[in-house]
């Protein structure tokens, strides 16, 4: 089996989770990431990376070269556009696609402080009837969506420390009180005490599951006062 039969598509723990589990069966297989931070953050695996985003066309040509045979859509929960792509790459190429899908741990959690919200524009709606920092811990694409949403509001935003995504908030206005460069995950204790330090009324996160930290995020809120409001994303993007 040649590196290219077996393809796995993300930059996220999962899909590192299931590079590790692919190496331990010694199967050959190739992980495509979209960013350099995703290629450094793959560390030791043993297949091959390649880095770069792939369209749809470009997918395709990709599985017929390689002469894939099955394809892991372990891309980020939000990254709907992906698994869109990868879904009519693999019906038009002929190969076996297989989603892995995070476990939403709130489901079934209910509390005072915590919001639900189906859309960016929902979640604003709520986050405008609290103080006035909005913490943003949803990543940095969707930033400037959030900023013309909230745009009466102090938006600090939580990012990976990527020079590009650094850059990306200065051009939005964010200034150096604003933009906080970390890299997870995060436990509770730690999460209650930055809420504290940056002096947050509202956080704003994903409903990412316990990969995309949210196991520390809703703890550290019970004790600190802050409003958590948890942005879902469309179940039509996993639908099939």
């Amino acid at each position: 089996m040649n590196e290219g039969e077996v393809l796995v598509v993300g930059g996220t723990s999962d899909a590192r989770a299931l590079c590790r589990q692919l190496d331990a069966a010694n199967v050959a297989y190739t992980l495509s990431v979209a960013t350099p931070a995703g290629k450094a953050m793959a560390g030791d695996i043993k297949g091959q990376v390649r880095c770069g985003r792939l369209e749809y066309g470009q997918m395709v040509a990709w599985l017929k070269e390689n002469r894939t045979r099955w394809v892991i859509d372990a891309s980020h929960p939000y990254a709907e556009m992906v698994s869109h792509n990868l879904l009519r790459a693999c019906e038009t190429a002929g190969v076996l696609l297989s989603r892995y899908q995070r476990p939403d741990q709130l489901s079934n959690l209910t509390h005072p402080l915590l919001y639900t919200a189906r859309s960016i524009a929902d979640a604003c709606e709520i986050a405008r009837r609290f103080g006035p920092r909005v913490l943003l811990t949803t990543g940095s694409k969707d930033l400037a969506v959030w900023r013309a949403g909230l745009a009466e509001k102090t938006l600090l935003a939580r990012v990976l420390p990527v020079a590009e995504v650094i850059q990306r908030c200065s051009e939005l206005g964010f200034g150096v009180g604003e933009i906080f460069a970390l890299c997870g995950p995060f436990s509770a204790d730690f999460n209650a005490a930055f809420y504290h330090q940056c002096r947050a009324d509202v956080v704003i996160t994903k409903a990412s599951g316990a990969e995309g930290g949210i196991s520390g995020k809703s703890p550290a809120l019970s004790g600190c006062g802050h409003s958590l409001h948890r942005y879902c994303a469309p179940d039509a993007a996993r639908d099939g």
